[in-house]
């Protein structure tokens, strides 16, 4: 039964013409999927909907082949051999009773038309943003075109069954929004100059736009009211204010939020729950009209707050929505224990970045939805009540007893440490990681909950141990290990002299707080080949320890990886505050005890640095050994009862912690089936 503090979110909201049955909103966002991977798109926004948001979105759409940000996989209204395929996402939403909508969006110059080979065109002439070449500065026929293609591209959108169709002017991807900044506009005609004109073109796509399908469809107004750029972009407390008083009245809905995307979608390692709210709470005192906001909300008390002190009407999401699809279900039903929390990671993020469909760290189903036919509440029965082992509870471990629990296996979950968790729990105390807990937390509570999973702490087996048991499936999930030889991307063979002096893993750190203290005074550095988060934090945890540090790196930049999930920037720019001395584009040379000789990786030049101790981040190795003594004995398997092994997670290959989920996950999910591994195990779209 629901909890009568949380009715308020279950209320509807009319957003012009049409009404969203609850305060649940999907806002756009990308997905890694777009018009190329249409089928995954439709499947996974239709789950969406199914889990009781009453608003589900596109990311952008581009209205005409002059928009064209290929080669990501954004979504396409170019012409009507795009509608069958909108069609069947406005379908999948509107079954679940959801409203669907859909962003237009003409990207400026941010569009490098990579694909169309349209001449690229913006307020001015700028170079394209992110890319080779220059847009040159419109016209006022282009401005009459463009006009035009929204107009067009709006019909299409209602006509395809849209009920909501955006107005996007946010995270300086966008036409309209290079118009509206000075800094991309230094037009003279009445497009150009004073707010008023910069804002023109703005106002007359939202007229024209209203004008067009206003009679059917919700006209929604996506807008970034603070760029975090000081005097140089729009602001809160000044431009970005005055263009919501400008135009309160006019769209049916303000979607706002801060700019770019960086900022928009910061990792729960540099911001908390609601950090927007300061930014955006000034806009519902300047229009009567229902106000969305994002600030990765995962608590329903919080969301409940927001709206009482009128922050904003409906909760909007993106990274909750697919880390959770049914969080608003959930909530609805009384079963918040059962939410299952975004982690604030960004590997959602990557997907758009890399190219391909999105993943999630705590939902393994996300974008599976369609391919595999995987759903994130529901698993089928094992059709036989088997038992497995799985050793291990790690990430991929306690995935594993959960789904397999779902389907009805008897389950004996063995973890040799005193906690569970694996390597989340171990990173999850590392600086400002410590929501990635929930990975863990929620698949314990659920674990809990089943009967027929007994869970064991402290319980390190052996080979002899598994064939006593007599069960029939064994899985290892056994993690992984960094390794201290240095070897990696860049280093492919060992350096014996690493060794003369005081060496360290991510691993003794992580083990003892207090290892660094133990250790001769003086510098350490870092030497990171990994490339992604756990470099820098090593480099964190050294400083706080009273350490100075030096960070060296193959890479041209500070954890480079992790420009796909939008967190490089904060993360240089914080080892740079720090004080940490940074060598981009270096690899290690050899050690002489406290000196270390890095070399430039494209002149080959030498560089002494002072090292009392050296901690390489470069890459991990599985902790297999178990696994392969078990497979060594397998002549014994028949007589002990075992019929299958299966090596799962880090403990195969170590990768990220979505990848470990997702590999216990599938264990569940093709436990019992024959597999033919020659083929794509999935349905296929290219």
């Amino acid at each position: 039964m629901r909890d009568p503090r949380y009715d308020i979110l279950m209320e509807p909201v009319q957003i012009g013409p049409v009404v969203a049955k609850n305060r649940f909103y999907q806002v756009p966002h990308c997905c890694g999927m777009g018009s190329r991977y249409a089928q995954t798109q439709a499947a996974m926004r239709a789950m969406k909907a199914e889990g009781g948001w009453a608003v589900v979105s596109t990311e952008e759409a581009e209205i005409h082949p002059s928009s064209d940000v290929s080669p990501f996989n954004e979504n396409r209204v170019w012409d009507g051999r795009d509608f069958a395929r909108l069609q069947s996402w406005t379908e999948g939403v509107q079954k679940h009773g959801g409203l669907a909508a859909v962003e237009l969006c003409h990207s400026g110059i941010n569009a490098p038309n990579n694909f169309s080979r349209e001449t690229p065109m913006g307020p001015s002439h700028r170079p394209i943003i992110g890319g080779s070449g220059q847009a040159r500065a419109m016209d006022k026929q282009d401005i009459a075109n463009v006009r035009k293609w929204y107009r067009q591209a709006a019909i299409r959108s209602k006509e395809a069954g849209f009920d909501i169709v955006y107005v996007y002017a946010g995270h300086d991807l966008t036409l309209l929004q290079h118009f509206l900044c000075a800094r991309h506009n230094d037009r003279t005609d009445e497009y150009g100059g004073s707010l008023e004109n910069r804002l023109r073109l703005f106002k007359e796509v939202l007229t024209d736009t209203k004008e067009a399908v206003g009679d059917r469809c919700g006209i929604a107004v996506r807008f970034a009211v603070d760029e975090l750029l000081g005097a140089d972009g729009l602001t809160h407390l000044g431009e970005g204010h005055d263009v919501v008083a400008m135009l309160a009245e006019l769209p049916d809905l303000w979607d706002v939020n801060v700019s770019d995307w960086d900022n928009d979608s910061q990792v729960s390692r540099f911001s908390q729950e609601g950090y927007q709210e300061d930014y955006i709470k000034f806009v519902k005192g300047l229009t009567t009209k229902p106000v969305v906001g994002v600030g990765r909300y995962t608590s329903p008390d919080s969301m409940v707050r927001v709206v009482k002190q009128g922050i904003m009407d409906m909760i909007g999401a993106a990274r909750p929505s697919i880390a959770d699809p049914f969080l608003p279900k959930k909530i609805e039903e009384g079963r918040i224990d059962d939410i299952r929390e975004c982690i604030g990671c960004n590997i959602c993020v990557a997907g758009d970045h890399l190219m391909v469909p999105m993943r999630c760290t705590q939902n393994p189903t996300m974008g599976e939805e369609w391919r595999k036919s995987w759903h994130p509440e529901k698993i089928a029965p094992a059709t036989a009540k088997e038992q497995v082992l799985i050793v291990g509870g790690g990430p991929a471990g306690l995935e594993a007893a959960r789904a397999c629990g779902a389907r009805g296996l008897e389950v004996t979950l063995a973890e040799a440490s005193n906690e569970w968790g694996g390597r989340v729990s171990r990173e999850a105390r590392l600086p400002g990681l410590n929501e990635w807990a929930r990975v863990r937390d929620w698949r314990v509570g659920q674990i809990q909950k089943m009967p027929n999973v007994n869970a064991y702490l402290e319980s390190s087996l052996s080979v002899d141990d598994i064939l006593s048991y007599g069960i029939g499936n064994v899985v290892i999930a056994t993690g992984s290990r960094w390794r201290k030889d240095a070897i990696g991307r860049s280093l492919l063979k060992e350096i014996p002299s690493l060794g003369e002096g005081a060496l360290h893993s991510p691993d003794d750190l992580m083990d003892n707080a207090d290892v660094l203290q133990k250790e001769p005074s003086g510098p350490v550095v870092i030497f990171d080949d990994d490339h992604y988060y756990m470099g820098s934090l090593m480099a964190e945890l050294a400083i706080t320890a009273g350490r100075k540090v030096t960070f060296v790196t193959p890479s041209s930049l500070v954890a480079n990886w992790t420009a796909n999930t939008l967190e490089q920037h904060r993360i240089q720019s914080r080892l740079m505050e720090m004080g940490v001395e940074i060598h981009c584009s270096h690899t290690l040379s050899k050690r002489d005890e406290d000196v270390l000789e890095i070399s430039c990786g494209y002149t080959g030049k030498k560089t002494k640095v002072d090292c009392a101790v050296l901690i390489p981040v470069t890459a991990r190795l599985p902790n297999d050994q178990l696994y392969l003594d078990l497979m060594a004995r397998g002549e014994e398997w028949a007589d002990a009862g075992v019929k299958t092994v299966k090596v799962i997670g880090d403990c195969d290959a170590p990768n990220i912690i979505a990848h470990a989920v997702y590999a216990g996950h599938r264990y569940a999910q093709e436990f019992g089936t024959e597999i033919d591994r020659d083929y794509a195990v999935f349905k296929r779209e290219d």
